[in-house]
């Protein structure tokens, strides 16, 4: 059953309805009653069709027209190349095959692509059916302009868009909140307490700035540094604000100074990176918050009462402002790189900013390069919709059908990533044309050759279809669109009821190629994929751990690679970190037969390899902890044992759930061990006690409920 819209979804759809209806008549009519040039009315009708219902941009109303313009030269590059293979069908085919692969792996690749990527492809789509005419290439392009430079115009003076709130904006919104929340734990120990709501806030305001919550437009998804930059600070963001969330269910401890003074340097970093993200100051690195990272680690290793040790509930405390504040930093030297600041930031992990001084087009190669796998969801989707509009464009090449664009059109509009869901939006769309086809049947029955019925019928037509169709699903936009191209070809030449029936046949091949295609690659879309990729995430991110543990405690402690090896290691897990990502953001919108909270808790498997990543990144940046007591190192070497199993075990998803036995910190051990080292042992403990709960949580089969507990 279809959702029923909101009104504010209305009011935007029929907004949107209204600018592609004004421009594509106000290109089709003058084109085609004042110029007599049908060719050119064709084009300047569907290049608002295209960019305004195929492909909506994302955006403002002053965004979106500069995308539009943006777009026009590859627009008028696909015409070209159309017109030119429209000399045969295999030629046509070959270069269906390779603009549907290239534009479908590039916009994957590149957000800003994406929104105009279908309507890029209607474009040489249009162009490569029959007749082989080059001599009307002027007139195409004329009418591809003049429809692109209408629907701008309309964008901007018609019923604009609002602008939306940037990533940065919603970036620096949830840092104020993490400067207020700093700062209200910081006086908590001397004062009544903090806000008792403010660590639903704080995970509530990290959870909104995923990319799931986020408009597409506004997605920082991109291969150069500045969406690199925007997206590692916004997840560093989401992992200080959670800690922070963390933090409030810890009890303060008065005496506790280090702590205090550090959540005050948060606080003040949080505000200050706030502030330069909306341009209302310049942003120096991370320097501050670094030094006062320093003297918190030189501080916290002195008891607070000379005649005792510091107490375990002290310890977590500390462990969790220690990696807020390691999160502060990552946010703040993220934001310099984002800004334009020095590349590269001096004194911080270089493998966690690895991108800041890679040139941009090495950025570019490795974002493609690292796609270019059967493994990836975005090469599978590229195929996939290459194989289908080229076998497309073969059978009615072939069969030589009446219009045969409108094959390929059914299969680029009801293409879905699984054979399910494609089977589902094909059923309702071949009803709709089925209703659609008969209503303009009776339609070009009872009008025949009186032009000025569908002139007059087209603006409304249209203006009825764009508003319902997009609201209303498949069946109610094949139906609509079916009479809007009924009465916009009747105007070009004498049409009969057989026009209709042409239709209907067109959307009925374009299933079936759709379907076939559906069915023969990758039919599960994410569902099988996500599997595999985090099954490797898990194998990569496992010999990490033990690498991450072995450079933390320094010679005689845990075994493990050398240094070289350990950067390899770094960056595997980075590449099957972001191919999993990718596969995730695919499997979020596609529809899951299981019940909401059932199955693997696939996010909790990113939050896994993320944590390793900046454990690997960090851990081993604190004092290394030498001169360990045997047991220590024995606890030390036992716990990494037992997580890198786990992580391994886990790669095979068990029917049963997922059991691991982590050995706590024996108090014995604790109480031999020397007050300079005790809490960079309770930093692993944390981190490994937040390693296993990710793991457990991934294999639970159960919905994972919130714990509150800090995590590394």
């Amino acid at each position: 059953m279809v959702r029923r819209p909101s009104l504010p979804e209305s009011r935007r759809a029929g907004r949107r309805a209204a600018r592609v209806t004004a421009a594509a008549a106000a290109g089709f009519y003058p084109a085609l009653y004042l110029l007599d040039q049908p060719v050119m009315a064709i084009y300047a009708l569907f290049a608002p069709i295209s960019f305004g219902v195929l492909s909506p941009v994302p955006g403002s109303g002053r965004g979106r027209a500069l995308t539009l313009l943006r777009a026009l030269p590859a627009a008028a590059a696909l015409t070209a190349l159309g017109t030119a293979l429209a000399v045969a069908t295999w030629p046509a085919v070959a270069g269906m095959v390779f603009v549907g692969f290239a534009l479908t792996f590039l916009a994957a690749c590149g957000p800003r692509l994406a929104g105009t990527v279908p309507g890029l492809q209607l474009f040489y789509i249009l162009a490569c059916f029959p007749p082989y005419a080059p001599d009307t290439l002027p007139q195409r392009l004329i009418g591809l302009t003049a429809g692109t430079l209408l629907l701008a115009l309309g964008e901007v003076l018609l019923f604009p868009e609002p602008a939306e709130p940037s990533y940065r904006v919603r970036l620096a919104d949830a840092l104020d909140l993490a400067a207020h929340a700093a700062g209200s734990f910081a006086g908590a120990g001397r004062s009544k307490g903090t806000d008792v709501g403010l660590a639903a806030r704080l995970t509530a305001t990290g959870g909104s700035l995923r990319f799931s919550q986020q408009p597409p437009g506004a997605r920082p998804t991109g291969a150069g540094h500045t969406d690199r930059a925007l997206a590692q600070a916004g997840s560093a963001t989401r992992r200080l604000l959670d800690l922070l969330a963390g933090l409030a269910g810890l009890a303060p401890d008065p005496a506790d100074s280090a702590s205090r003074d550090l959540l005050h340097g948060i606080a003040s970093t949080c505000a200050a990176t706030a502030d330069a993200l909306r341009g209302a100051r310049p942003l120096d690195g991370p320097g501050l918050i670094e030094e006062m990272t320093a003297q918190f680690l030189a501080a916290r290793g002195a008891a607070p009462d000379a005649r005792a040790a510091p107490s375990r509930a002290l310890l977590l405390r500390q462990s969790t402002v220690l990696t807020s504040a390691v999160s502060a930093v990552t946010v703040r030297a993220a934001v310099v790189l984002a800004l334009g600041g020095p590349r590269p930031l001096f004194g911080l992990p270089r493998a966690q900013f690895w991108y800041a001084a890679t040139p941009t087009v090495r950025l570019w190669a490795l974002r493609i390069l690292g796609n270019v796998t059967p493994r990836s969801v975005v090469f599978q989707n590229a195929v996939r919709t290459a194989l289908g509009l080229g076998l497309a464009r073969l059978v009615a090449g072939s069969l030589e059908l009446t219009h045969g664009f409108w094959v390929l059109l059914a299969v680029l509009t009801l293409g879905r990533t699984t054979a399910g869901a494609t089977w589902s939006v094909v059923r309702s769309a071949v009803v709709g044309t089925l209703v659609g086809a008969l209503a303009a049947g009776v339609l070009l029955a009872g009008a025949g050759g009186a032009t000025e019925v569908y002139a007059a019928l087209l603006a409304p037509v249209m203006l009825v279809a764009f508003t319902v169709g997009p609201l209303g699903g498949p069946a109610w936009a094949q139906g609509l669109f079916t009479l809007v191209v009924s009465t916009a070809f009747a105007q070009l030449a004498p049409v009969t009821w057989r026009l209709a029936e042409a239709r209907i046949v067109d959307v009925l091949t374009g299933s079936a190629v759709g379907l076939l295609c559906g069915v023969l690659a990758w039919p599960s879309g994410a569902r099988a994929e996500i599997r595999r990729s985090v099954a490797a995430l898990f194998r990569s991110t496992a010999p990490l751990v033990r690498a991450t543990v072995a450079a933390a405690a320094g010679e005689g402690g845990v075994p493990g690679p050398r240094h070289g090896d350990t950067a390899e290691e770094v960056r595997t897990a980075q590449r099957r970190l972001r191919i999993a990502e990718a596969v995730y953001a695919q499997y979020r919108t596609e529809f899951s037969p299981r019940p909401a909270g059932e199955g693997p808790d696939w996010l909790a498997a990113l939050n896994f390899g993320s944590r390793v990543l900046v454990g690997a990144h960090w851990l081993p940046r604190t004092d290394s902890m030498r001169d360990l007591p045997p047991a220590a190192l024995r606890w030390l070497r036992a716990a990494t044992d037992e997580v890198e199993a786990a992580a391994l075990r886990a790669a095979g998803f068990p029917a049963d759930g997922l059991h691991i036995s982590l050995p706590p910190l024996p108090p014995d051990v604790a109480a031999r061990t020397s007050w300079s080292v005790l809490p960079l042992l309770t930093d692993m403990e944390v981190w490994f006690e937040a390693l296993t709960t990710d793991l457990e949580a991934t294999t639970d089969h159960r919905p994972t409920p919130t714990t509150g507990r800090p995590a590394r």
